[in-house]
């Protein structure tokens, strides 16, 4: 079996490679610049940029899986090609924001919706087989707290006690890489969240637990908040943010036990996270 794992940058993907690599089957590792790649040694890299059709063949050559990010813009000229290259099962990296009822409205949501539709589309029409992996809040996410961390001042929320069930980019991607290799998987979409329901102030507490420092925040208004972002932030997604967390302010997220499920361990807690990048909230 011959993965093409795209994305490859990613923290997700890279991880993917590692495991497929030390299982012993033959990966690709796909992306937009792949001299910037590092992956395992012997694993082959290619040129395939998700917005660039015209990559999309050379790529697929002798592919057997894939790995997808989920990037809607050509989600099914992907998924015509992949035919044509005798892919037999794809697995799609979306997001548990395509559960929400108004995930074709929210621009966080709707490409990973769209980029879903695609590929089942595609398996309906007997293309290939479809698995969606649907990951709640990243537990990367907490990076961006990192600077204003290490600067003592920690970051501004404008909703300090909204929920979110932090996952482990590990779980993720040993989720991907049982969906790939195990066959009675195929085909289903899954759920992943991680273990907790977790606050920013209980996730910043945990930062001060793993780290030894303190890790302060400020609470400022959504419209602060929201001014702090405009310079990188398109406006709909500064507001599909803030609705989203208004939403689940005081308000635990439900948990699943799927990365359990699909990985035979339960999901990585987020002090286990913090653990493993410690190094990037010290000075």
């Amino acid at each position: 079996m011959t993965v093409l794992v795209t994305g490859s940058r990613g923290r997700v993907a890279s991880t993917l490679l590692g495991l497929l690599d030390a299982a012993g089957l033959k990966a690709r590792a796909a992306s937009k610049n792949p001299a910037d790649l590092s992956p395992p040694p012997g694993v082959d890299t290619v040129r395939c940029d998700l917005a660039d059709p015209a990559t999309f063949d050379t790529a697929l050559t002798g592919v057997d899986s894939v790995f997808l990010y989920a990037e809607a813009g050509h989600a099914g000229t992907f998924a015509e090609r992949a035919r044509a290259a005798g892919v037999e099962h794809v697995v799609l990296l979306s997001s548990s924001s395509v559960l929400a009822p108004d995930a074709a409205d929210n621009p966080i949501a709707a490409s990973h919706l769209a980029a879903e539709r695609a590929l089942s589309a595609a398996a309906d029409a007997g293309f290939f087989e479809a698995t969606h992996l649907q990951p709640g809040a990243f537990a990367t996410n907490a990076l961006q707290w990192a600077r204003p961390l290490r600067d003592g001042r920690g970051p501004a929320l404008p909703h300090p006690h909204s929920h979110g069930d932090p996952i482990h980019e590990r779980d993720v991607a040993e989720a991907a890489f049982a969906a790939l290799t195990e066959p009675r998987l195929r085909g289903s979409s899954y759920l992943l969240t991680g273990p907790e329901s977790l606050t920013f102030v209980e996730q910043l507490a945990v930062l001060a637990e793993v780290t030894g420092r303190p890790a302060p925040h400020t609470v400022v208004t959504p419209e602060e908040w929201k001014a702090s972002v405009t310079g990188f932030m398109p406006e709909p997604f500064a507001d599909a943010l803030l609705s989203y967390w208004a939403a689940h302010d005081g308000r635990p997220t439900p948990l699943t036990r799927t990365v359990e499920e699909l990985t035979g361990h339960p999901a990585r807690t987020f002090a286990a996270w913090a653990a493993d990048h410690e190094e990037d909230f010290r000075p």
